[in-house]
């Protein structure tokens, strides 16, 4: 059963990833500890009561780390309006191994299928016609392992596209889009806003990895995607010689993809392409966002809050 679907005061059997874990504690009758567990429709918290043999629940403690897939046989329990997994010394929590478990159940994957993505990706890379811009794009294409995480990578850890094939799903959203505005505006170069889209989040390869769940890595915390965005694309162009121009404008798309200064972004999108990607950018990040709220909120009012968006109205 699902996180999402639990109620009070019913017995839970399932497979679950370790999100944190807190110190073994003392209390009453023994000794025990918490778990913060997850799969791929939310988390929730695991209280382990244990005996009072301190030694046996410590050796459990330490034999559990984060990211670790456990089988559980517990029940929940609701206090103060928020539900919990209790597991006592008749039920069990035991580490999985590689292969008695499939990681689709810890980290949600997109619902679009992924090689007609793949399919729909190289159309629009294919292309592509300014020479240097296909000299740009096939230097990360003829990269087997760059595409193939790129294929597979999630766009975020909790909003927009945060699932297995992410990337590839909200890259293809800003090339539609653009597809879109370059049939709008003539006078806009559809290439260069193609090829914006396709590197304007590559450093999320590096920013996010995916285990038994979505996180950032230490680049990802310390550096973070833009710049490291920018440092990938910088080198390829570097190496290639990618006039001075188109350089200057692939780097501008890729810093200023997050379209204000407060939202991250060190530079302002510089010229028309370079705000059609940024606008792209924020236009499915937040219907994205606001389609899968909708979808997965477990409520039958009008109206739930969402702390990025606000007030969503459900029906």
């Amino acid at each position: 059963m699902a996180i999402r679907d639990l109620i009070s005061s019913e017995k839970v059997e399932g497979n679950f990833i370790i999100k944190f874990k807190k110190p073994v504690q003392k209390y009453a009758k023994g000794y025990g500890f918490q778990l913060n567990i997850g799969d791929s429709s939310g988390s929730i918290m695991l209280k382990y009561w244990g005996t009072d043999n301190e030694s046996h629940v410590n050796g459990l403690y330490e034999s559990l780390n984060i990211d670790d897939v456990i089988f559980i046989s517990g029940k929940t329990n609701l206090y103060n309006d928020v539900i919990s997994i209790n597991v006592d010394s008749s039920g069990e929590i035991r580490k999985l191994k590689e292969g008695e478990y499939d990681l689709s159940e810890f980290v949600r994957v997109s619902e679009r299928d992924i090689e007609k993505m793949s399919s729909a990706l190289n159309g629009f890379l294919n292309s592509v016609k300014n020479p240097e811009l296909k000299k740009l794009i096939g230097s990360f294409a003829k990269d087997a392992e760059f595409m193939e995480k790129f294929r597979k990578h999630p766009a975020a850890i909790y909003r927009h596209q945060g699932w297995i094939g992410g990337l590839m799903e909200h890259t293809l959203n800003m090339m539609t889009i653009c597809e879109s505005m370059s049939t709008i505006y003539p006078e806009l170069d559809r290439d260069l806003m193609i090829t914006g889209c396709f590197i304007h989040d590559i450093g999320k390869l590096e920013e996010l990895e995916v285990s038994g769940s979505i996180k950032a890595t230490e680049d990802g915390i310390m550096v973070g995607h833009l710049t490291l965005g920018v440092l990938m694309l910088e080198k390829i162009m570097r190496k290639i010689g990618t006039p001075e121009t188109l350089r200057r404008k692939l780097l501008n798309i890729s810093i200023s993809h997050h379209g204000q200064l407060e939202y991250g972004s060190p530079k302002l999108p510089a010229f028309p392409e370079a705000l059609v990607v940024a606008q792209a950018d924020m236009m499915d990040s937040q219907v994205c966002t606001m389609v899968d709220f909708k979808k997965n909120a477990q409520t039958e009012d009008k109206f739930a809050y969402n702390k990025d968006m606000g007030n969503i109205y459900l029906e």
